[in-house]
């Protein structure tokens, strides 16, 4: 009896190994199918991209900040403490609580080549540094993006803002 159990299951192992069609997996086979897919995808694209003409290399023009003559101004009343002439429309790069961190920024401004001034604003208790004043809001503005311009690597820099001396 043990030898026909013995005989069966040998049978029987042998037709589910013979069922087979072959030896390579569905996993193989699926990737394989998706390989050739995706080479023939990657032949039609390239196809049209030979056929175009070749197009000169476009050569970007110069950006330049456009002035804004529309830049927000603050109005404040204000006193000069050091420097000289004050006018209505100024440059502020830097505002501070002790005069003695105006005057260091005032210093270092005035190193840099310009005519720098500190003003004092009575209301806010706050020392600002001016760096250029004019007359008008147009120059004053212009003045302003030319100094972060100057200046594109200070953050603290790029926070100047214009004042209107009441």
């Amino acid at each position: 009896m043990k030898k026909v159990v013995v005989l069966g299951m040998g049978l029987c192992v042998a037709l589910a190994f013979s069922s087979c069609k072959s030896s390579e997996s569905a996993y193989k086979k699926a990737y394989e199918k998706a390989k050739q897919q995706e080479l023939a995808e990657a032949a039609t694209s390239e196809a049209p991209a030979e056929t175009v003409a070749p197009v000169a290399p476009v050569t970007p023009a110069p950006t330049t900040p456009a002035p804004v003559t529309t830049a927000p101004v603050r109005e404040e009343k204000v006193e000069l403490v050091s420097g000289d002439g004050l006018k209505a429309y100024s440059v502020v790069c830097g505002s501070f609580g002790i005069k003695a961190n105006a005057d260091g920024l005032k210093g270092q401004m005035d190193g840099e080549g310009y005519n720098a001034k500190v003003v004092y604003n009575a209301e806010k208790n706050m020392y600002r540094v001016i760096v250029a004043s004019y007359d008008t809001h147009e120059e004053a503005s212009a003045a302003r993006d030319a100094f972060k311009a100057k200046y594109p690597d200070r953050k603290d820099f790029q926070g100047a803002w214009l004042l209107y001396a009441k």
